[in-house]
């Protein structure tokens, strides 16, 4: 969306990281938003706010490793400030997925049809992790790693298929976002 922060772009009259913040509360007992800009508007909504604890911007993983820094409890749910129609089981199902397999990161993943062909999608930032994954993204940060995918490379991962891809459909243009409010 160039420089505009989509995270605060309006869909029904309210910014995208409301709608998340709207799904993310009736699953979690805790939220806290991940910002590096518009820091004060993120906080009218009511949760913490943690900027980037590496220097730079580093991208998702840095977010990721702050909230990994601040989180209480012995996992962190991830989600993206631009997918407002997230699953309202997504933590159940990602947690019993990880207990289950005993995995460090449990992510979801869909089946997309690409030409004709069914294609498993992962979608990487929709995950629950372990907090004891933080040293090795700190690690991957420090050496320079910013690569989602090739960070659960390096982990016990597991996958959570969920049968409706849109829940995961993120808004990256503006016209997207004018397509979904017609």
């Amino acid at each position: 969306m160039g420089e505009v922060d989509k995270g605060l772009q309006c869909l029904h009259g309210k910014a995208m990281a409301l709608h998340v913040l709207q799904r993310l509360t009736t699953q979690t007992a805790t939220v806290m938003i991940s910002a590096n800009q518009n820091i004060g508007i993120y906080q009218e909504f009511g949760f913490p706010v943690l900027p980037d604890h590496m220097p730079g911007f580093a991208g998702p993983l840095a977010g990721i490793q702050t909230g990994l820094l601040h989180c209480i409890t012995p996992y962190l749910l991830c989600t993206s400030c631009d997918s407002p129609f997230l699953p309202l089981d997504l933590a159940d199902r990602l947690s019993s997925a990880l207990l289950q397999s005993n995995a460090e990161l449990a992510v979801a993943a869909t089946w997309e049809n690409r030409d004709g062909i069914q294609q498993k999608q992962s979608h990487p930032v929709f995950a629950l992790m372990k907090t004891s994954v933080l040293a090795g993204i700190t690690a991957y940060l420090d050496n320079g790693g910013r690569k989602m995918q090739a960070w659960h490379a390096s982990l016990q991962i597991c996958e959570v298929l969920f049968e409706d891809n849109a829940a995961f459909r993120n808004i990256n243009t503006l016209e997207e976002l004018r397509e979904l409010e017609n």
